[in-house]
């Protein structure tokens, strides 16, 4: 008896840090509130669908690659306050698929953000509403706009 009682306390942490291990581990690890601390670049602003805004002849849905005055930053302080700036930016339909895009102004917002480790969401502002989901070492804001609109906001953190 006193055996089964010492292979039983010696087999039950076994099953709980195999079960524990487990419990979440879909390939994406997450991140913790410390490595979201920083400031994430805005580099792609995906559209849905491709436009040739500069009139290079190539297309592209990464809005970024048509239109220089497209920018942007979100820092996550460790205190968790944000700061947000992006390019105010307008695509206006044309005819034969053909768009016109002009920036105008800049978006600022501040306030307080907090993360569950896949998804970041703010509070304080109008102007970043709903999450953002936070995939490899990425953190994107996805919108529902009518063509030629904003599919995704995509930040990578700054080294």
């Amino acid at each position: 008896m006193k055996n089964i009682k010492l292979l039983t306390f010696l087999i039950l942490p076994c099953f709980m840090m195999i079960s524990c291990s487990e419990d979440g581990d879909d390939g994406e690890s997450g991140f913790s509130s410390a490595e979201l601390v920083g400031t994430w670049n805005l580099v792609e602003v995906n559209l849905s669908a491709n436009v040739d805004i500069d009139g290079d002849g190539t297309s592209s849905a990464n809005l970024l690659d048509e239109l220089d005055c497209v920018s942007g930053t979100l820092v996550l302080n460790a205190d968790t306050t944000y700061q947000y700036e992006q390019s105010n930016f307008t695509i206006t339909a044309i005819t034969n698929n053909q768009y016109f895009a002009d920036c105008n102004g800049t978006n600022l917002a501040t306030g307080a953000w907090a993360s569950d480790g896949s998804e970041v969401a703010f509070q304080g502002s109008s102007v970043l509403r709903g999450s953002f989901q936070l995939m490899g070492n990425r953190i994107i804001w996805s919108e529902d706009e009518e063509l030629p609109g904003v599919e995704s906001f995509i930040y990578e953190k700054r080294e």
